[in-house]
Parts: C-alpha cells; sequence; structure tokens
C-alpha cells in the first residue's frame, strides 16, 4: 500500500520539537512530561526521565523471539486490539533479529515561517542543540528505540536518509516507522539499518517546522503512545501497550510451544482430525468422516 503523492510543496523533513533527555529543559510545543505520565497512566514501572514508559531491557531481549503474527493473535484474542497491526508497509534492511524496541512517537507539521520562527526562539531560549530541528528529536533518543515518525498531511518524500540513519544507529535505536518515504536505500542496506517506510523518493524534504514527540500519534491507521512496543518483520508491524507486554510475552511463548508440538505431530503424519477431536464433533453432528474411499 502506497499513500498517494499529495502537498509536496508542505511536507517537511524528520525535524521535531521534543523534550530533551536532560529535566534542566522546558517542553517545547504541546506535551509537557506531566501530560505524558498521564496519557500512559496505566504503566507502573520505570520511566525516562521525560516521562516516557520504559519497558524492563529483558523484556525487550525476551520479545525478540516473538512474531508479528504472535503478538497481534494474543492481542486480538485478550484484549480485542484489531487495529494494532498494519500490513502494506515497505520493508527494507531486516537485520537478522526481529526489530522490537520502545517507541518513540514523533509528529510533523507543513512548514509555516510564521510558526517556524517561534519554535526557533523557544529553542534557542532553551540552549537546545545543533541548528537543525532534526538534532532536537535525535537528542531524545535512548538504545532500544524505535523512531516512529508521522505527517500531518500526506507525503512520499524521502524524509529519511543514510545521515540520519548513521546518527540513529550511533544512540542504538533499532530502527525507523515512518508512514512517508526515506531514501538512500543502497546505504541504509549496507549500513543493515531496519525501515518500514511508506514509499521510496529520492526528493528530500527541507528541515523546518516541528509539531512534538513523545505524544499519542496515529501511525499507519493505529494509535500510538510513546513508550509502546513495536515488533515487526516480513509479515507487518504490531504494537503493543507497554502494560501488556510482559502478558504478550508470556502467551506468545506458550504459544509458540504449543505450535512447536503440534509440528511435530503433523511431521509424523497425525492429522489436525484427531489432534484437535474433530471426529468427535462431527459425530455428534451425525456425520462420520471416511479415512478412505470405499473399493467399488
Amino acid at each position: 500500500m502506497i499513500l498517494p503523492r499529495l502537498n509536496r510543496s508542505v511536507c517537511v523533513g524528520v525535524v521535531l520539537a521534543i523534550t530533551l533527555v536532560s529535566q534542566a529543559y522546558a517542553q517545547l510545543m504541546m506535551y509537557s512530561k506531566e501530560q505524558r505520565i498521564e496519557f500512559t497512566s496505566a504503566w507502573e514501572g520505570e520511566r525516562f526521565s521525560d516521562g516516557r514508559p520504559k519497558v524492563s531491557d529483558s523484556i525487550l531481549k525476551r520479545m525478540k523471539t516473538v512474531s508479528a503474527e504472535e503478538a497481534w493473535s494474543v492481542l486480538v484474542r485478550g484484549a480485542d486490539f484489531r487495529d494494532h497491526f498494519e500490513d502494506g508497509w515497505k520493508e527494507f534492511n531486516p537485520s537478522s533479529e526481529r526489530m522490537v524496541g520502545r517507541v518513540v512517537t514523533a509528529l510533523f507539521l507543513p512548514t509555516r515561517p510564521d510558526v517556524r520562527s517561534v519554535v526557533d526562539a523557544q529553542g534557542i531560549a532553551e540552549e537546545r542543540s545543533g541548528t537543525g530541528h532534526n538534532s532536537w528529536v535525535i537528542d531524545t533518543l535512548q538504545p532500544g528505540d524505535v523512531l516512529v515518525v508521522t505527517p500531518t498531511s500526506p507525503c512520499e518524500d524521502g524524509y529519511f536518509g543514510e545521515l540520519l540513519a548513521t546518527s540513529l544507529v550511533s544512540r542504538g535505536v533499532k530502527g525507523l516507522i515512518i508512514e512517508a518515504g526515506c531514501r538512500d536505500i543502497a546505504e541504509l542496506t549496507e549500513m543493515k539499518f531496519p525501515v518500514w517506510s511508506k514509499a521510496v523518493c529520492a526528493q528530500g524534504t527541507v528541515k523546518e517546522t516541528t509539531a512534538d514527540v513523545n505524544m499519542p500519534v496515529v501511525c499507519g491507521a493505529q494509535l500510538i503512545n510513546p513508550g509502546d512496543l513495536i515488533v515487526a518483520d516480513d509479515d507487518g508491524v504490531v504494537v503493543v501497550r507497554r502494560k501488556d507486554a510482559k502478558d504478550v510475552l508470556d502467551k506468545s511463548i506458550a504459544r509458540e510451544e504449543k505450535e512447536a508440538k503440534s509440528r511435530t505431530r503433523y511431521i509424523d503424519g497425525e492429522m489436525g482430525l484427531d489432534m484437535y477431536g474433530w471426529r468427535e464433533r462431527l459425530a455428534a453432528k451425525g456425520l462420520t468422516y471416511i479415512d478412505e474411499m470405499p473399493e467399488e
């Protein structure tokens, strides 16, 4: 699925205002630390200094054994979260391991000079690093994060390329999900940096107006909160609520162990009809399964 090419002139680059890790900085633009905690109040565990929930490293490591399909199956059966799966993405450079990480959300705005000037002034007052707003979002990223980027207007331009990927890799970021375009595919492939995007486009973007980071966003028609987990592989991308992470992990592992036993029985030639007691269910309906057709 590729988004229509619309509003090229108003698309902006990967440039977002965010709360820096240091608590010495104020919150730029919309969401404060207190609001972020309020919107993720179901989380009772550890948090980063900006209020983002921090799922433990041990769960992240173990979650790499869980496929997107397994995670989705647990979610949909346990809490009816059908909208927490999205397919139809362009996948580039998958690593040898499944992409799993804590979500950092980033929201893009169309460029407007009057808004840009206000954001620039506030950034200067807060002594934020770098000359471009892209450095502000990069300063927020922590090892084990997955950056989830979405614009407020449709765009396929190449927001993300090799230089930004290099910066993310140096910070231990596990990958990128962007509902827009990316570029420098050859370089990204060589780097083996995982990217799920909606398009590929050589035309870059300008580094302009900011919105916010680590606020609830809609990406790929899914509502995503900062601190959620992403499980992404060849089958698609699944969003796991941070408070459900351990439950999804435990149930997915149990499901895989059960399937492994079933797989062995299938290899040995056993029929699902017998494995799952379907003969009895057919008999209860007055039906009989015939294993072999009688000879004439």
